[in-house]
């Protein structure tokens, strides 16, 4: 019988709405007991508002948009908890005045003068947005028809694209009839490419810098980067003749520098002559691929490209000097300018240019035929297809503000703005829902804003974002300590005057502050009386004396945080003692599997973390780091720690042992084996080499001298005159006489000559 009646009491209970909180919780059953029993007993049922226990008017607000601060001083007079932060409407019947409530609005505003956008409206909005507060509005983006071309060819002048360059001659009257039935008002453009004039990238052999085509007997013009042929003109004859005109050039590496050539026709606006009505295109004809950025470091240009306009007499004068532009740089420039990008390729490189259609948004790829001249076609398809997709790109992204852009298409269906609507006809409406939501106010307040670009139109609506985080009576002193719950006052105020505010009527953030360069209560709290009162947070606890810990950023370790070793602070986990790792999921203990038989941590080469070493050494290896060619040998490590085991150390060696001769200190092992190539004796062996090879190069020297002398004093005493016994020819010298003496075979040849009185004799020694 009690069975079925506990389970009944239970349930009840489980099922009650909450009734305003007691003094515990048995009294809180109780309460939820007579709500069911007596109706109308919990008149005010608890909110999240409620539930936040905010401490502040700015935390109140930053709770969600429906909760509100009753900012009157006299509001429930005698009440110790007042619950200033509730929905705006229970704060209006507990007797809060509405003029005293702090809720900022939320809502979307027009411009009252709005200028009107031909193909994008509204052209501007206003929002205001709170914490946790979200706003929408519709924008209508409606192509025109027959709408304004501008069409500016950049073709790849390479000798392979000769045959395609002969097919441009016939497409601007051809072109012109076809666009006829998409666009009254058609002008064409051209320039040319070909690659940096630098080497690797071209031959800068004297016979060739000028003609890169002389080993085959053609004359080709000198090679260029880009040169601005013929700004975009309604005149099709001038365009037919600047294509006749144009050469062949050469260069030696396979792909080109296409990309530097479309950044510049994108950016000289002036230059080629975009029109701001016109919808505009830009034809890139090649058969290679395109040099990318860094790909000039190899002939030594390392600048960045910097975006902007280098042409003069229109060439570009910066490519020897600025590399070629990134793909997100070129990309960017090309939805600046409004620009829609056509590949035109030639061969099996279209698949390159394919693969990178998703990081250029805008912008599409078509294989030229080889056989036919289907550029006419090519580009009125391209065309086409372009018209018929219409795509936002949201631009200026803002931290805490999230903008969703969804598309709803004419056929029904429903994609993001990126992906924007398909196989849209001409003037059809598309529609797009822009939702803008603000998670919190760790940014600074004010207006800030969004573009939303529609790709390739000349036109873009803006959105101003209006934060409202504050609380008016925070600007004023004499309703501050209304921003302020009544039980953080108490708990916080100075006993200097009881106000619980300084004698300058100014909190001391400061003292909110980790340190002096980091946010007031780590962005994670506000600061009341000189102390962090920290923010609730619906994925856990935030706290600490200056808010900077929780319990929920940290990495988790089988399912525990910080493996339950740790606390979380600063996103980081800070391990107890004994712990160590990321996720101090290691002991200290397991240290000792990174110790090597000499009582090294790791043979003092790396570090140890959770009992793996982590070799710092780049030329060392190993398990233990034990390997290591260019390092020094384990009798030297050894030798390094025999200090360690002695007393009074020098704080400088204290160090040392303490970092890598941790578990040497009261190693015993003796030094013996390692005597043979200690050092020292290494150093004693070669003092002592010197000194023997000194002594016996002096021995030598003396030795020689001797002979030396010993010789002198043989010749000395030997006649000029040679033995009886010689039969060779030789030469007899004279000793201090005034003739020269030469013996031949024959005695009746030999011929004496004198000397005059006053010659100068010189004896050869």
């Amino acid at each position: 019988m009690w069975v079925p009646l506990l389970a009944l009491l239970t349930a009840g209970l489980v099922s009650l709405p909450r009734c305003p909180r007691g003094p515990g919780p048995f009294l809180g059953a109780a309460a939820r007991l007579l709500a069911a029993a007596v109706p109308g007993w919990c008149q005010r049922p608890e909110n999240r508002c409620v539930l936040s226990n905010a401490a502040t008017c700015r935390e109140c607000l930053a709770v969600g948009p429906e909760c509100g601060w009753c900012a009157q001083e006299d509001f429930m007079p005698g009440k110790m908890q007042k619950e200033r932060c509730d929905t705006v409407l229970s704060l209006i019947k507990r007797g809060c005045w509405s003029d005293s409530i702090e809720s900022p609005q939320v809502g979307v505003t027009l411009p009252d003068k709005q200028v009107k956008n031909i193909q994008v409206t509204p052209e501007e909005v206003t929002v205001q947005l709170r914490p946790e507060s979200e706003v929408s509005f519709l924008l209508k983006v409606q192509p025109l028809e027959k709408y304004p071309v501008d069409l500016y060819y950049l073709v790849d002048v390479s000798a392979s694209m000769h045959k395609n360059i002969e097919k441009l001659n016939s497409v601007g009257s051809d072109l012109s009839k076809k666009m006829e039935n998409i666009s009254l008002d058609l002008r064409l453009g051209f320039g040319s490419y070909v690659d940096k004039t630098v080497s690797p990238y071209i031959s800068i052999h004297p016979g060739r810098i000028h003609n890169q085509c002389s080993d085959f007997d053609l004359d080709c013009m000198p090679p260029h980067s880009y040169i601005h042929v013929l700004s975009l003109t309604d005149k099709i004859t001038e365009f037919r003749n600047a294509i006749q005109k144009q050469k062949i050039s050469g260069n030696i590496d396979t792909p080109e520098g296409g990309f530097d050539a479309m950044l510049q026709a994108a950016v000289c606006q002036s230059h080629i002559g975009w029109r701001k009505e016109a919808k505009r295109l830009l034809l890139m004809m090649t058969d290679q691929t395109s040099h990318l950025a860094l790909d000039s470091k190899l002939a030594g240009i390392v600048i960045p490209n910097d975006g902007n306009c280098h042409l003069k007499d229109n060439v570009y004068i910066k490519a020897t000097t600025m590399e070629h532009p990134s793909l997100g740089q070129l990309s960017e420039k090309l939805i600046d300018n409004n620009i829609n990008a056509i590949f035109a390729v030639q061969g099996s490189q279209f698949h390159w240019y394919k693969g990178l259609l998703p990081l250029l948004p805008g912008t599409i790829a078509k294989q030229i035929e080889s056989q036919t001249a289907n550029l006419s076609d090519l580009v009125v398809e391209a065309y086409e297809k372009l018209l018929s997709e219409v795509k936002i790109q949201v631009e200026n992204s803002i931290q805490d503000i999230n903008v969703k852009v969804t598309a709803m298409c004419p056929d029904g269906s429903r994609t993001t703005g990126l992906e924007g609507c398909k196989n849209v006809i001409s003037t059809a409406e598309v529609l797009f829902n822009i939702s803008i939501a603000m998670k919190g106010c760790s940014a600074t307040e004010g207006s800030q804003y969004v573009t939303l670009r529609v790709l390739g139109f000349n036109e873009s609506a803006r959105v101003n974002i209006q934060r409202k985080c504050g609380c008016h009576c925070e600007d004023s002193m004499k309703h501050q300590r209304t921003c302020i719950s009544e039980l953080f006052q108490d708990a916080t105020s100075p006993s200097s005057n009881g106000s619980g505010w300084s004698s300058s009527g100014e909190l001391s953030s400061e003292q909110c502050k980790m340190e002096k360069n980091h946010p007031v209560c780590s962005g994670h709290g506000g600061c009341v009386g000189g102390k962090c009162i920290c923010h609730k947070s619906k994925f856990g606890s935030i706290y600490g004396k200056y808010c900077e810990k929780d319990d929920f950023s940290c990495p988790y370790h089988l399912g525990n945080l910080c493996a339950g070793n740790g606390e979380c602070e600063a996103g980081k986990c800070k391990c107890f003692s004994g712990w160590e790792g990321d996720h101090c999921q290691c002991s200290l203990s397991l240290q000792k599997h990174c110790i090597n038989s000499y009582g090294q941590i790791c043979s003092g080469r790396g570090t140890c973390v959770c009992g793996k070493c982590k070799c710092t050494d780049p030329s060392s290896f190993g398990h233990l780091c034990e390997f290591c060619p260019t390092c020094r040998t384990a009798c030297n490590e050894k030798r390094n720690c025999a200090p360690c085991r002695r007393t009074n150390l020098s704080q400088i060696t204290l160090d040392q042992c303490k970092t890598s001769c941790t578990y040497r200190v009261h190693y015993s092992e003796q030094l013996s084996e390692c005597a043979s190539d200690d050092p020292s004796h290494f150093r004693i062996f070669f003092i002592i080499f010197i000194v023997t090879f000194m002594i016996g190069l002096l021995h030598v020297l003396i030795i020689w001298q001797i002979i030396l002398q010993w010789n002198n004093k043989i010749k000395s005493s030997t006649g000029y005159r040679g033995s009886p016994a010689k039969k060779d020819k030789m030469f007899l010298p004279t000793v201090c006489t005034k003739t020269v003496t030469y013996r031949r075979d024959k005695p009746e040849e030999i011929n004496i000559s004198k000397l005059q009185v006053n010659e100068t004799f010189k004896r050869n020694s």
